[in-house]
């Protein structure tokens, strides 16, 4: 379905405000922040992660749901508050991090399945999953003739170069953004089911 692609091409055309990580690979640190010694001067120092480094700007985390679930949970503050608090070393500070989050995730299963919900779908946590304003569900469901003609994409992709044959342009999704950014959500008061 092309959830890497998505965030590589965001990536691609905003390199100066968008910051791209794995999942994979991500510690608490990495995505937050993390105080490290000085080689040179033997001092302690702030070294910033991903969300302080994509502060006014966007952090694509490939492979959400791969994350380790204690590096994980070093989100929820950054995702909530938007900063990012450091109380290590001597260190107490409140750093900003006010960056948008684009993730891309996997069904647990390898495939979706429709009759259970998204968060039974989805090895994220319902917290975690609950401050995300914006989810879209990409599903790859079969169809012979659409699989054909995403395979021959692809093959062709190998044999040319894809620089004219994009069909979502960097203009187009940067207004997407754009556009997208220009709208306040608000939660309307929960109404209990059984009153």
């Amino acid at each position: 379905t092309a959830k890497s692609q998505f965030l590589k091409f965001v990536h691609g055309f905003l390199p100066e405000r968008c910051v791209y990580t794995s999942g994979k690979a991500a510690s608490a640190a990495g995505l937050t922040a993390a105080v490290v010694r000085d080689q040179d001067t033997g001092e302690f120092c702030i070294e910033a992660g991903a969300l302080m480094l994509a502060d006014n700007g966007i952090c694509c985390i490939d492979e959400f749901d791969k994350m380790n679930p204690d590096d994980r949970s070093a989100m929820h503050e950054g995702m909530e508050q938007q900063t990012v608090s450091i109380a290590k070393a001597g260190f107490r500070m409140t750093l900003p991090a006010k960056a948008s989050i684009l993730a891309a995730a996997n069904p647990k299963w390898g495939m979706y399945d429709s009759d259970n919900s998204l968060r039974d779908n989805i090895n994220v946590p319902a917290p975690l999953l609950s401050r995300f304003d914006l989810i879209w569900l990409i599903q790859d469901k079969v169809n012979m003739t659409s699989d054909r003609l995403k395979a021959n994409h692809i093959l062709e992709s190998f044999e040319m170069s894809m620089g004219d044959r994009c069909y979502l342009k960097e203009d187009d999704l940067s207004k997407y953004i754009n556009y997208a950014k220009m709208f306040n959500p608000k939660l309307l008061p929960v109404v209990p089911m059984y009153a």
